[in-house]
């Protein structure tokens, strides 16, 4: 007899756009069709299949036995399940039916679980970005799992500051749960928590309600309803959910890694720290920096009680200037938002050696809880959380390091020049750093100087090199750095007058930060445009075949 199989089907929201091809392909190969009489109508016109079994919504465990007893008969089943059959689908169900019967996997009927996406991820899209930090599902019905178990798991997750997402949240015989649930998240979050209540999501009959915690319970849930809860941190804008990707804000000298609130990103009076904003070009020094001495803080919106309201009256008649005390939650979860500053020091452009004095310095102001780490660019990255950036600042300074941006920035390294015995271009280094370093760009682009012909520092493999030779330059731009198919830059120009340098060097870089794609290396940009200014592309690559690396690059 011929082995049968069985394909447990999650098929998404239910409308035909996100149906993954590999859920239709098998409801097409399948003899039978099993599901939820609701679920069963939602995919009835994708299958050809010569039965189709609908049943009632607490009739789990006979699907999985039916499915299993016409598997083991030789045909083709597919056992449906709406959003992904493993979350809360029957994915489980079937495998515990199975291994009651002694199945294995080398010797038993095939089974292949075909997912989809869950309610969670398809509600959050309709939201807006509910879903971007740490998360859990919670399936509010008791069913199959005991209420105090489900009570535990909502306290805990409240607790811990999760965004909640509450499948199953309400019947017509359940309705006492999302009660619960409220009352318990309550403890642990500001009453003015977003919620978002999507119904039917992507169905002809899709509702979505944007509410609060407080009120989520005036508007209609029921069993097609998911519940998605914010976290401490997350908020409206513009009729969407948005929770922050973490609790830390991380910057530079010269740019914003990780923004406040939609409304309030780059305004220096929320983000003093973000430099030079209007022009997006990043300098050093500490006088560029404001420090953040208060912490900007959104007051929360306080219900006061009718007798809390008529106490603070007559205190004004009586002219009292007591204020009127409002009990707080002592439970209440506010996670604090930790600003982490990132920047990068050196010993200067040419010299190399950093003191032990400096060293203790820096290590007094990463702490116990920052980082600092030696990069190639012969610097070190330094990431401290702090709200005061200009004091750290002036601190290093003082030591006389030179404090640059990190990120996305022209990156300026120079070689040691002999340790200062081939020192006549140090000034040229020097100006190029003063001129260009730390510039915005749209991919970090590193330049490379060489205080003589030897370029014992590798300059031709950077994406601009210049190397002093006989009280001239030379130019290599456009080299591979890393990878298997490695390669130096392109010489492009050679014998340049010092007072040309940097015009040119300036028209370069404009050229690439004008017209290259969002983080576009410096060597594809230059592979993709053929010709920056009067420079031609040439291909160094090895001509050798080597197969290209997973990632593309």
């Amino acid at each position: 007899m011929q082995k049968g199989k069985i394909f447990v089907v999650g098929f998404g929201p239910g409308d035909r756009e996100h149906i993954t091809k590999r859920a239709v392909d098998a409801l097409q190969q399948s003899d039978h069709i099993m599901g939820y009489k609701t679920y069963v109508e939602l995919i009835e016109h994708l299958v050809t299949a010569k039965t189709i079994v609908s049943t009632g919504m607490t009739e789990e465990v006979s699907r999985a036995q039916e499915a299993v007893k016409q598997a083991e008969a030789g045909h083709i089943v597919a056992v449906i399940s709406s959003g992904d059959a493993g979350v809360y689908g029957m994915a489980g169900l079937v495998y515990e039916v199975l291994i009651e019967k002694g199945w294995t996997a080398k010797e038993g009927i095939e089974v292949e679980v075909v997912p989809g996406i869950s309610a969670i991820n398809s509600c959050a899209s309709l939201l807006g970005a509910p879903v971007m930090h740490d998360s859990c599902t919670i399936s509010l019905s008791d069913h199959l799992t005991p209420w105090t178990v489900i009570e535990k798991r909502i306290e805990a997750a409240a607790m811990a500051d999760f965004v909640v997402a509450f499948y199953n949240p309400k019947s017509g015989r359940r309705t006492r749960q999302i009660v619960e649930a409220q009352r318990i998240l309550l403890k642990y979050r500001s009453p003015d928590t977003p919620v978002g209540l999507v119904k039917a999501a992507y169905r002809d009959t899709q509702d979505i309600v944007l509410t609060t915690l407080e009120e989520m319970l005036e508007h209609d849930i029921g069993m097609l309803t998911t519940v998605v809860v914010g976290n401490s941190s997350t908020f409206y804008y513009d009729n969407k959910i948005i929770t922050p990707r973490g609790y830390q804000r991380k910057y530079t000298l010269g740019e914003e890694k990780q923004l406040l609130k939609p409304h309030q990103r780059l305004k220096k009076e929320a983000e003093p720290w973000a430099l030079d904003q209007e022009t997006g070009e990043a300098k050093t020094g500490y006088e560029k920096i404001e420090a953040i001495e208060k912490k900007i803080v959104e007051p929360a919106a306080i219900k006061t009680t009718a007798l809390q309201l008529a106490n603070e009256a007559l205190a004004l008649v009586h002219k009292e200037t007591s204020a009127v005390k409002v009990e707080e939650n002592p439970f209440l979860v506010q996670q604090e938002v930790e600003s982490i500053f990132e920047f990068a020091v050196s010993p200067g452009v040419a010299n190399k050696m950093i003191t032990p004095a400096q060293m203790i310095t820096l290590a007094e102001v990463v702490g116990e809880r920052g980082t600092m780490e030696y990069t190639p660019d012969h610097r070190l990255v330094l990431k401290v959380p702090t709200d005061s950036p200009k004091r750290i600042v002036e601190t290093v300074e003082k030591t006389g390091l030179l404090v640059q941006p990190v990120g996305d920035v022209v990156i300026v390294k120079a070689c040691d020049f002999c340790y200062g015995e081939k020192a006549e271009s140090i000034p040229y280094a020097e100006e190029i750093m003063e001129t260009l370093g730390g510039i915005k760009m749209p991919k970090e682009l590193h330049v490379g100087f060489n205080g003589c012909g030897m370029a014992c520092y590798r300059a031709v493999f950077d994406d601009i090199g210049i190397v002093y030779r006989k009280k001239k330059f030379d130019l290599f731009i456009g080299s591979k750095p890393v990878g298997r198919t490695a390669h130096a830059a392109q010489p492009v120009l050679e014998g340049i007058d010092p007072e040309k340098l940097i015009p040119l060097l300036t028209e370069i870089v404009a050229d690439y930060k004008e017209n290259a794609h969002p983080n576009e290396r410096f060597f594809k940009y230059f592979k993709r445009v053929k010709k920056i200014l009067n420079f031609n592309y040439v291909d160094m690559s090895c001509k050798i075949k080597v197969e290209e690396a997973p990632c593309g690059d």
